[in-house]
């Protein structure tokens, strides 16, 4: 069963990834759009508003801060902490060395204190952005199961990578990784795909909007 979740089915779960965020990317670049038949306002640009739009919904801003604040510090803490644990944490580095890349190119590893704060910066605005999810009246009208799927998915993901952490069994290790493997499996077919499309989304939309003469 080692075996099986360690090669073909990671190999799998790879393959499906990779094609389904490529497909999905390439869908969202080629789609077509309606002609604009307003004319652009004097010293309008989409090239402006599309930058405008990015950084300008990155940080909180304008009359809702209020509201928005709390979704602005619960998202950083649990996507720039996933993003650290993924990216430096010491047997993900080892795995991507190992398996992605083919050898070892020197990749910085986290100490463990720093993969103690990454982890619990993730684990707390993830459960902190599921709380409000699901208690803010709008939101919980506006979720659906794909919305949960996505964040138990997440949550699972992570909450066996800290299992494995020691390394006690190598059925640790495996369950982590078939978890994983679940997770990417479905990934594409998700909205999880924002974490591919965000900046394509807000730039079209930055774009379309600046030319009119104004950010949304």
């Amino acid at each position: 069963m080692i075996q099986f979740i360690e090669g073909p089915l990671w190999y799998l779960a790879l393959t499906v990834f990779v094609v389904g965020v490529a497909w999905r990317i390439i869908a969202l670049v080629t789609m077509k759009r309606p002609a604009d038949l307003s004319e652009a306002r004097s010293g309008s640009s989409g090239a402006g508003g599309a930058v405008k739009a990015i950084i300008q919904h990155s940080v909180p801003h304008g009359g809702n801060l209020g509201r928005t604040l709390y979704h602005f510090v619960t998202g950083y803490l649990f996507h720039v902490g996933l993003l650290v644990l993924i990216l430096f944490a010491a047997p993900h580095v080892e795995f991507i060395q190992e398996r992605l890349i083919g050898a070892d190119i020197g990749w910085p590893k986290l100490p463990r204190w720093g993969f103690i704060i990454a982890a619990e910066a993730a684990f707390a605005g993830l459960i902190l952005l599921y709380v409000h999810r699901l208690t803010d009246p709008v939101k919980k009208q506006l979720s659906d199961i794909d919305d949960h799927l996505g964040v138990w998915l997440t949550f699972i993901v992570m909450l066996t990578g800290c299992l494995a952490l020691q390394e006690a069994h190598a059925g640790l290790r495996a369950f982590h990784l078939l978890t994983v493997e679940a997770l990417m499996i479905y990934f594409p077919f998700s909205r999880l795909i924002h974490a591919f499309t965000f900046l394509l989304s807000r730039a079209r939309t930055g774009a379309t909007y600046g030319r009119r003469g104004f950010a949304p």
